[in-house]
């Protein structure tokens, strides 16, 4: 992959971008990351952090000085604001790299056909479950090595960030991506429980699941001020994912010649994040 190309990359702290930002560096780009707090961003060294925000498309003129390429995430549950983001990217940058999901829930469907008419290069991510959605059992386990959630037997093929980070990279800075939409997966299908399971094997601790209500849960997830509708929305998917698993697909190593790393891979590059202190 030819290197020496300036990427912007938004979500540069999130958990997708920091990988980004680091195999971007890898192939010799010149990496750009935006933040809001550019102080406290605790992105490597020889990355240029520049303060910008996408609620203000004109804060974005300076970041996208000399840029080649974009890396979007956007983290809004609505598409309204897209267009005039969207303006400022193209005027100066030629191709983006949508993350979107597998779900292409409403918000995502809309940003995707507004980058299509946007006259940019482009190329979609449609990860399915994300292995990092773990990190939500990590205080139970480390506390009582226990997961109290319903849907353990719901089943999915979850991908480690660091895959779709590779995959983002190869699009951004490689040839034939444009027009693309990749579904990507990890390489095998794991219900809730058995990942609870290899948590615990990988940080030498039994950890069980205990299976609650669905009723239970939505009231937990409220009660920490999650929207009604993203509540019902994940717990409609994982009663879904019980009766019909997610398939994999084997986009991952297709676009980036490495297999997918599997869950236990990624519970291994994680476990500090569950074991007791």
């Amino acid at each position: 992959m030819p290197g020496q190309r300036r990427i912007l990359v938004t979500g540069a702290t999130g958990t997708v971008g920091r990988q980004v930002v680091a195999q971007l560096l890898e192939t010799g780009a010149e990496v750009r990351a935006l933040t809001r707090d550019s102080e406290s961003a605790g992105l490597s060294d020889g990355v240029e952090v520049v303060r910008g925000d996408l609620t203000d498309p004109d804060s974005l003129q300076a970041s996208l000085k000399g840029v080649e390429a974009v890396f979007l995430i956007w983290p809004f549950a609505t598409a309204e604001g897209m267009p005039a983001v969207l303006e400022v990217v193209a005027a100066q940058a030629r191709r983006i790299v949508y993350l979107s999901s597998a779900a292409v829930r409403g918000h995502e469907r809309q940003a995707e056909q507004l980058i299509g008419r946007s006259g940019l290069e482009w190329t979609f991510l449609r990860p399915h479950a994300f292995a990092a959605n773990a990190l939500r059992w990590a205080e139970q386990i480390r506390t009582e090595a226990v997961v109290r959630e319903p849907y353990g037997a719901a089943a999915m093929p979850p991908l480690h960030e660091r895959d779709l980070a590779a995959v983002a990279v190869h699009a951004l800075v490689g040839d034939g991506h444009i027009g693309a939409t990749y579904e990507l997966t990890g390489p095998e299908i794991l219900t809730q429980a058995e990942q609870v399971s290899i948590i615990g094997e990988v940080i030498g601790r039994p950890v069980r699941w205990e299976e609650t209500s669905s009723q239970t849960a939505r009231q937990q997830m409220l009660a920490r001020g999650w929207p009604p509708a993203a509540v019902d929305g994940i717990l409609r998917a994982q009663a879904e994912m019980v009766i019909e698993p997610r398939a994999t697909t084997a986009t991952v190593g297709e676009v980036t010649g490495a297999r997918a790393r599997t869950f236990r891979t990624w519970a291994s590059d994680h476990a500090g994040e569950f074991r007791a202190t």
